[in-house]
């Protein structure tokens, strides 16, 4: 620690940062453009600078850049001298020379970092008047829009998307005041983080296109604290809505996650909620083949009791895309012994195992934030940037690290961007990655090994095996590979902090227990290393510790006649398990009740449809890859713009069923009755009820606002449906308001914080009101609780370890690949990312393409003859023998690992003969 003076006053603060970090840390205000908290300072805008004395005798001073001077002890400045005062207005008023007078009409207005550090430098007259510079802009694809004529050449954009993000293709084109930002060409920006220029960029040069489509200013939109369901990391989002959509999603700060960023997914991925074919209100069919009928609630809840007394016995098909609360009240209506997760068989021993030996490897799960800490990380069986995107981001930063290593020695200090770049040069810490397709991390990396799964497997044993000689032996291994295993240990044993990556892409547990060897290997040798297991879906984790039979098991129940009833939640069977298998288990169903918020291919399969509330309409839990239960909440009330609409949460329509079936009269119940039944019932979930406050939370005896203060129009929004604007909802399940009444300040520590705003801070950068230090954690906390730990216990090194994998001869097998854009359920429904799926080819190896005599680009006919693809061929070198690469979602219902006939070649130049 330090000890600063700040205009005479007397400070404390962290001796490691700069001035302008520390006097924000301490909630002093100093304007700034190019700083930002993940990445350091370069020095380029000149905008925060202040006058620095010597010692106590010395009343003269200097004027520097409070960004690159660090903050050691007893640095005396003034943040308030004229002088400096002066000097920082004059830079916004010559970065405002070129910069348009468009504020009303820019969209950046209102959010907007420039706006706030105008206001704050006191720059409210424009003395030049000559002609202003003028720029084109480029198209940038689905998600980027592009104003040039905003930029002020702060390089925060290319620092973050080619120094952070680890992007190629955007770039600083010119030279001192004349410096262009943007493409070599038009076309899409490649790096799968790019939507976060939009946040990055003080001024609207990068704006959210997905949101100009329906454009609102932040002040108008109506927020809740959310958690991204598009996949496992559980990134903290702010959902914005206006008239009953959600109109963007920005990042919600939180410590120990997702920091200051988002995967393009997570942010651009919402459209599902705002589709027009969305069930609304409940339905029924009087048969497969009919039209669906609209239902009042009361009639289709009597319409399903009466179907479900006169069953025999009830399956329950669970979803790990719907909340823990939702699950528990699936189990609770069909029983313990009736309960099905709704994941494939092999999928959830991947998902048990991979709790197991977060448990009893003797090795933590670090969180994402704790992953950049680490200085060896070795990949086996993933691909980050594909399955879990925002850890990716987080293991490039660990690999990026190294130059801090460096600097340190030469006295050059963490915050020093530009100079650890420039020392830092090609040195990373070491990453090894085993996976058979090119990843987003090749270009950082080691060493990439393309290996089929089983071969992965025995590379990861080996590794074992090398660390701790009582780590079972690798029968018949390669000399290559022995090499290659040996490299990697070392690499592990020589660093601090190893960490090993792993997950269920592959469905393989011989591909987990490896991980599982490594991790013990290096806890027996006492090494501070991490072990994080990557899950697929939102809440994969959390279903998987509440526990149920798998999806193969609740099909098998239906087609055997063992159950004659089944209520299926928020999930379509048709991705999981092959069509004709699921066909058959409908069919056998006399009655079929579905609750979702899509039409999904399930869905119109059933006799009933209960409309259920996205995670937008929605409160509830999930549970995140490193164990951590967190709460998402109601962003808006659907029926209060939509009074025809009736969707609820999936976990209220079940309470509402099995009371009927009880023969009560279903009294509501709430959030914190449902949580707390879900907690009480499964010891393993017993933590989730801190995961946030209950509803009876306030901050000095006010519920949290949803919407800012400065909202408006709330009376003109019902205008047509009535002149008299009602009551707003009225919400019993949380502590937070469906109005601008409410707190919504920055001074009072709290962990659930909708939306940043504070005093003179509009734009992303308000997050910094709410941190203990800028870039640490919420003063509140850090929302969210813990609820996978390591045990004591005994843990036995595996000796079923598979064999070198060999061709098949009748049928090339199906190698699914995580894909980012178009491989998740929901998010591929959203336009910005249907544009954004690049084109789907099959990965084959130059052996098997020449014995089916194709080449790149050439069309194969794969599947069965009834769910037959055609697909483009792409030859990959080094792509493992055997095995027919498939980005995921593309043909749904097939499972990892599965004989792919190759039914004919269908391009033009070779037609006619199956292969």
């Amino acid at each position: 620690m330090a000890i600063i003076h700040v205009d005479g006053q007397q400070y404390e603060v962290n001796g490691a940062r700069n001035l302008l970090q520390a006097c924000l840390s301490l909630g002093l205000d100093i304007p700034y453009f190019c700083w930002h908290p993940a990445m350091g300072s370069v020095g380029a805008c000149r905008q925060c600078a202040v006058r620095q004395y010597k010692n106590e005798e010395d009343n003269q001073g200097m004027l520097v850049m409070s960004c690159m001077t660090p903050a050691s002890d007893q640095t005396r400045i003034d943040i308030e001298d004229e002088e400096a005062r002066a000097f920082r207005a004059s830079v916004v008023e010559w970065l405002m020379i070129n910069h348009p007078h468009d504020c009303p009409v820019c969209e950046e207005g209102g959010h907007c970092h420039l706006q706030d550090m105008t206001v704050m430098t006191g720059h409210d007259r424009r003395r030049y008047r000559f002609r202003k510079r003028t720029r084109r802009n480029q198209e940038l694809g689905p998600f980027i829009a592009h104003e040039m004529n905003r930029c002020i050449t702060c390089y925060r954009c290319v620092r973050f998307y080619n120094d952070y993000a680890g992007g190629t293709d955007l770039g600083a084109f010119g030279t001192k005041d004349n410096v262009y930002f943007g493409r070599y060409q038009e076309g899409t920006l490649e790096n799968e983080f790019a939507g976060n220029l939009t946040e990055v960029c003080p001024t609207g040069v990068f704006t959210d296109k997905s949101h100009s489509r329906q454009y609102t200013r932040k002040w108008d939109l109506q927020f809740a604290p959310g958690i991204c369901h598009q996949c496992a990391v559980g990134c903290n989002i702010s959902p914005g809505e206006r008239y009953g959509d959600i109109r963007r999603i920005e990042n919600r700060y939180h410590g120990e996650v997702n920091g200051y960023f988002l995967c393009d997914r997570g942010r651009f991925g919402y459209g599902y909620v705002n589709r027009q074919d969305r069930p609304r209100v409940p339905e029924c069919r009087e048969n497969p083949k009919s039209a669906p009928v609209s239902l009042d609630v009361d009639t289709a809840l009597a319409r399903i009791n009466e179907s479900l007394r006169h069953a025999r016995r009830i399956i329950g098909i669970g979803s790990p895309r719907a909340s823990l609360e939702s699950n528990h009240q699936l189990r609770a209506l069909v029983g313990r012994d009736n309960f099905s997760t709704g994941i494939e068989a092999r999928e959830q021993s991947c998902l048990e195992l991979m709790n197991q030996l977060q448990r009893s490897t003797g090795l933590p799960t670090p969180t994402p934030r704790q992953i950049e800490r680490h200085d060896a990380v070795l990949v086996l069986g993933e691909d980050p940037i594909q399955s879990a995107a925002r850890l990716g981001l987080n293991i490039r930063q660990a690999v990026l690290s190294r130059r801090e290593q460096l600097g340190e020695k030469v006295g050059i200090p963490a915050w020093n961007a530009e100079a650890l770049k420039t020392i830092g040069q090609d040195h990373y810490h070491p990453l090894f990655i085993a996976w058979p397709a090119p990843t987003g991390l090749d270009d950082v990396a080691e060493a990439r090994y393309t290996l089929a799964p089983d071969d992965i497997a025995r590379l990861g044993f080996a590794v074992a095996r090398h660390i701790d000689p009582a780590a079972a032996a690798v029968d018949a291994l390669d000399e290559t590979t022995d090499r290659a295993a040996q490299r990697i240990a070392s690499a592990l044993m020589a660093a601090q902090r190893p960490l090993v990556v792993s997950g269920g892409s592959l469905v393989s547990t011989a591909v987990l227990q490896a991980a599982g060897a490594v991790a013990r290997a290096l806890a027996r040798r006492a090494k501070r290393a991490g072990l994080m297991m990557i899950r697929r879906e939102a809440n994969s984790t959390g279903l998987s510790l509440m526990g149920g039979r798998p999806l193969d098991w609740a099909l098998d129940e239906l087609e055997q006649g063992r159950a004659d009833a089944v209520v299926i939640l928020e999930n379509d069977l048709y991705q999981r398990k092959p069509p004709a298998q699921v066909d058959r288990a409908l069919a056998a169903a006399g009655i079929r009740v579905v609750l979702d918020h899509q039409r999904t291919a399930t869905l119109q399969r059933a006799d009933f449809v209960l409309p259920a509330a996205s995670f937008a309409e929605a409160d509830g839990t999930l549970v995140n890859l490193e164990g951590r239960a967190q709460r998402f909440f109601q962003v808006f009330e659907p029926g209060y713009l939509r009074p025809q609409s009736r969707l609820h949460e999936s976990w209220r329509w079940l309470h509402a069923l099995a009371a009927n079936l009880r023969g009560e009269s279903p009294a509501d119940i709430t959030l914190d009755e449902v949580t707390q039944a879900c907690a009480a019932e499964h010891e393993t979930l017993a933590g989730m009820v801190g995961a946030a406050p209950g509803a009876d939370y306030r901050v000095e005896g006010l519920k949290l606002a949803r919407e800012p203060h400065r909202y408006s129009g709330r009376t003109a929004m019902r205008a047509n449906l009535d002149v008299s604007e009602p009551r707003p909802p009225q919400d019993r399940d949380t502590a937070f308001a469906f109005s601008m009444e409410g707190y919504s300040g920055s001074d009072r520590p709290r962990q659930q914080v909708p939306f940043a705003w504070a005093p003179g801070w509009n734009s992303p950068q308000a997050w910094n009101k709410f941190t203990d230090e800028v870039g640490g954690h919420l003063r509140g906390g850090d929302p969210g609780v813990r609820l996978l730990h390591p045990r004591p216990g005994r843990y036995h090194y595996p000796t079923d370890i598979p064999r070198a994998t060999r061709p098949r001869d009748t049928a090339l097998r199906a190698l699914i690949l995580p894909r980012l854009f178009g491989g998740e359920e929901t998010s591929s429904l959203a336009e910005p990312i249907r544009q954004r799926m690049a084109p789907v080819t099959l990965q084959i190896s130059p052996a098997d393409a020449a014995a089916l005599g194709v080449r790149d680009g050439d069309r194969l006919k794969v599947g069965l003859e009834e769910a037959s693809h055609t697909l483009p061929v792409a030859e990959q070198a080094g792509w493992p023998d055997g095995w027919l690469g498939i980005p995921a979602g593309v043909i749904p219902g097939l499972l990892q690992g599965a004989g792919l006939p190759v039914l004919a070649r269908a391009d033009e130049n070779h037609r006619g003969g199956a292969s």
